[in-house]
């Protein structure tokens, strides 16, 4: 089953190719379709989105606390306590209390959540392989450094955001 693209405004067509708000959109549709795909091969191995986030960043940084966790997937603590809640009932995570912060507890994954966050690694790269890698060497190449141009220009408009809000602003646009 396909899934479905979100609809494009009317002014779209009107806009040049080269429009940024113009190729945001289709970014947008896009990241609406991979998730989608990706969100359906990561079910084959029992694990939702959210749920190979967690494994993921747990596989690379095993150790950290929730709230570490929280801010490297750019969500809530609230967000991600019920998500490891989730995954320890399920025995993919256990929690641990800090040797140096007995308030706080960092986060391991089991022997069966290694297991299964690799079964996730393996639909990931499966995944990608059949659809990004389906282009052409210079085309991941030049995709690879404007996305890189793209990330560093949306970290100096987030660096800029934080200075007008400490200097009591609203950011680049007020």
């Amino acid at each position: 089953m396909a899934v479905p693209d979100m609809q494009a405004p009317k002014f779209f067509s009107e806009l040049p190719e080269a429009d940024a708000f113009r190729v945001w959109l289709r970014f947008l549709r896009l990241d609406q379709r991979l998730r989608g795909l990706m969100g359906r091969c990561l079910r084959e191995v029992g694990l939702s989105i959210p749920q190979f986030d967690v494994l993921s960043a747990l596989s690379e940084g095993a150790g950290i606390t929730q709230r570490d966790l929280a801010q490297q997937l750019f969500v809530t603590k609230g967000n991600v306590s019920g998500l490891i809640d989730r995954l320890v009932e399920a025995g993919l995570v256990e929690r641990r209390r800090d040797a140096q912060d007995r308030r706080s507890h960092a986060l391991f994954l089991t022997k069966e959540g290694k297991r299964v966050a690799t079964a996730g690694f393996a639909a990931q790269k499966t995944f990608v392989e059949g659809t990004l890698g389906r282009l052409p060497q210079g085309d991941l190449a030049a995709l690879h450094l404007l996305l890189g141009r793209w990330r560093d220009a949306a970290r100096e408009a987030e660096e800029a955001s934080q200075v007008a809000a400490a200097a009591g602003g609203t950011g680049p646009q007020g």
